[in-house]
């Protein structure tokens, strides 16, 4: 699973959102290395375990002669507190990383395989991700 080697801060304060602001990602938004790729229609928050099985649900599906990129990376600790704790008493402990996604954001790259086992197998990485995406050809992105 991703992780980074250190984190300054082992806890981080939340993000406040705003319902009625628009966000769209301005990183990320092109393919850059694989020819196929999945990019998000909507936001969320995706956990490391997430990515990876995605990534295997990827990596399996292509077989050996496929490539894969993953273009996010979970940088951001989120916490839990225990089962059946009141509130109060502090923040929960860090459980795991996360990287906030938007709308726009290229997740993952392929190479090497055809345009129908690309869509595929993005299809299939999607349904183990807890956002909505779509499939984009660098001809087309």
């Amino acid at each position: 699973m991703l992780y980074p080697k250190k984190v300054k801060h082992r806890k981080w304060q939340r993000d406040r959102s705003n319902p009625k602001r628009v966000v769209k990602e301005s990183r990320g938004v092109t393919l850059a290395y694989g020819q196929y790729g999945v990019k998000a229609t909507t936001s969320a928050r995706l956990r490391s375990n997430q990515i990876e099985a995605a990534r295997r649900v990827i990596v399996r599906s292509l077989g050996k002669g496929g490539r894969v990129w993953i273009r996010v990376f979970p940088d951001r600790p989120w916490t839990k507190k225990p089962d059946e704790v009141g509130m109060g008493k502090g923040k929960g402990d860090p459980q795991g990383f996360e990287v906030q996604v938007w709308p726009g954001r290229i997740l993952f790259e392929v190479e090497g395989v055809a345009e129908g086992a690309a869509r595929e197998a993005m299809h299939k990485a999607l349904a183990k991700l807890p956002l909505k995406g779509r499939f984009v050809a660098r001809n087309e992105a």
